[in-house]
């Protein structure tokens, strides 16, 4: 079984396990995921079945390799012309004097790149690269979302960071995600993350969202926004039938940004 086909536990659980560094007893999985002990060793007995983990005497061991979500640095160095690409045709979007948001996706740091011309940008973000990245340049001004840092994923999450967001009206927001759905729409493995996007998306006059081909085949346990608050999804190849269908039922127009052979 693949990491894109667990259930929602079964992400959970892992997720526990990479933040108790790779082991755990189940009991304290018990504690940390506020379920029972039964809940536990079924969803053990599911992962290890799959090749997930490693039943051990009272707990479970992380297999090697078995991260969900890798850190944010090794997500940057995958599909990075697929990346650039899309990006590139979503800083089109952009102009001198927008209120913009970006969130902490490793596509949302190649726009970036492409925002270095412009000025008088107010730039809100959770992402520490992003804001260090804008901040002092061209009369932009950066707002860099507060909350409880997290040092995987490069920036700030939570209830502060919800509330400090939503306190903004955005002329565009530009988000990534781990997944896309023609049942469930936009999916992130973060609930913090998914819970920022929909706050983010609600205060938004404009919603684009980027990803690269291999995002229509993955899911993730988190609604984000709305797929109706989306007005455009990018990506590097044309989604699938199902997919296409869907963005036209949720009124989302979609473009496709090839990467240049040669």
């Amino acid at each position: 079984m693949s990491k894109e086909k667990l259930n929602h536990r079964g992400v959970e659980l892992l997720q526990a396990l990479e933040r108790l560094g790779g082991s755990a007893r189940s009991a304290d999985l018990a504690q940390v995921l506020e379920v029972s002990g039964e809940t536990v060793r079924r969803t053990i007995a599911a992962l290890s079945k799959a090749g997930q983990v490693r039943r051990v005497h009272g707990g479970v061991l992380l297999h090697p390799g078995q991260a969900v979500g890798r850190d944010f640095g090794a997500r940057l160095g995958e599909s990075t012309q697929e990346k650039r690409s899309v990006a590139q045709r979503i800083a089109r979007d952009v102009e001198d004097g927008m209120t913009l948001f970006l969130d902490v996706s490793t596509t949302t740091s190649f726009v970036v790149e492409h925002l270095g011309a412009l000025s008088h940008l107010t730039v809100v973000t959770n992402a520490l690269r992003i804001g260090q990245a804008l901040a002092n340049r061209n009369d932009n001004r950066v707002h860099l979302l507060g909350g409880e840092v997290s040092e995987r994923d490069n920036g700030t999450f939570g209830a502060q960071t919800q509330s400090q967001a939503e306190r903004f009206a955005y002329d565009l927001a530009i988000f990534g995600v781990d997944g896309v759905s023609p049942q469930q729409g936009y999916l992130y493995h973060n609930a913090d993350e998914a819970a920022l996007a929909a706050v983010v998306a609600e205060a938004a006059a404009q919603v684009l969202v980027g990803v690269t081909g291999e995002k229509f085949s993955r899911s993730a346990p988190y609604k984000g926004m709305r797929p109706q608050s989306v007005q455009r999804l990018i990506a590097d190849v044309a989604p699938p039938p199902a997919m296409a269908a869907a963005l036209a039922g949720w009124g989302t127009g979609f473009a496709l940004c090839p990467v240049p052979q040669g």
